[in-house]
């Protein structure tokens, strides 16, 4: 078996129309195909990368909550490469979404971030190598790929597509402890 790359990651959101928005036009993903499928109330939406790595997001009928904190087996965050986590970190802000601080990986001395979906799943800004030789610098990270400080306790930053304080479920992340 040859496994070439990550075809696509699959996401079931609680409110579709709301999560469309959020990955289509806050985060710029391209949409492949749309289908409503009546017979099941639930809608696939093939979204696509530049790359051409794909997110398949689909809509259920009141599907049940996955945790993010505790930590929980299964899928613990998807992460997105970037140039310039900062620059990404800014524009995220300034389209209402809280994003954690930048942080660098102790590892590779690259610098990532952590915002939620608008069901708080947790999404990743992860810096790309430079261009030319690598080296790392290992300053002032907490560890490789650590998730965001406490998704669900205390208090909160308003996220998602509707802006700060929209109250709605899954939009709301916790400032960081750190």
């Amino acid at each position: 078996m040859n496994l070439k790359r990550l075809h696509h990651a699959a996401i079931i959101c609680s409110d579709y129309d709301v999560s469309r928005r959020f990955y289509v036009e806050l985060l710029g993903l391209r949409v492949v195909a749309e289908n409503h499928r009546a017979a099941r109330r639930s809608h696939k939406l093939d979204l696509e990368l530049r790359d051409g790595s794909r997110i398949e997001l689909f809509s259920f009928p009141d599907p049940p909550v996955r945790p993010s904190w505790p930590e929980a087996r299964g899928l613990r965050h998807l992460a997105f490469e970037v140039d310039d986590v900062h620059s990404a970190k800014e524009e995220l802000e300034s389209r209402g979404i809280a994003v954690e601080p930048i942080r660098t990986d102790e590892h590779t001395g690259r610098r990532f971030t952590f915002f939620s979906d608008p069901d708080g799943l947790p999404l990743e800004l992860y810096e790309g190598a430079p261009e030319g030789p690598w080296q790392a610098s290992p300053v002032g990270a907490e560890g490789p790929h650590e998730p965001p400080a406490r998704w669900h306790d205390g208090e909160t930053k308003g996220t998602g597509p509707t802006g700060p304080g929209s109250g709605t479920p899954g939009r709301n992340l916790p400032s960081p402890s750190r």
